[in-house]
């Protein structure tokens, strides 16, 4: 069954973004994963929660492939490089079946 991580990143400053960006794409697909959303214009269709600066939504083919890519080196380092002007909050659902 495959898997989703869902991500909203509140931004602070952009200094890391041009690395991270660059070399992310990789290391998703590097596990099987694929960006469905990136980035992306968000806006409220319902809620009073502060809207994020960014979303992103990445498909796996199962749950452990994204658990996998979210523990692996080459993530943790970019995602300590992320946090060094970012705040993420993420989760990983399963997909229907």
């Amino acid at each position: 069954m495959g898997a989703f991580v869902i991500g909203q990143m509140q931004i602070h400053n952009r200094d890391w973004m041009a690395e991270y960006f660059d070399k992310i794409p990789d290391v998703v697909a590097a596990h099987g994963g694929r960006f469905l959303v990136r980035g992306g214009n968000p806006s409220s269709l319902e809620g009073v929660g502060a809207l994020p600066d960014a979303a992103f939504i990445l498909q796996f083919p199962d749950r452990a492939s994204a658990e996998t890519f979210w523990a692996s080196d080459a993530f943790q380092t970019l995602a300590a490089l992320r946090r060094t002007g970012s705040e993420l909050n993420a989760i990983l659902v399963d997909a229907l079946p």
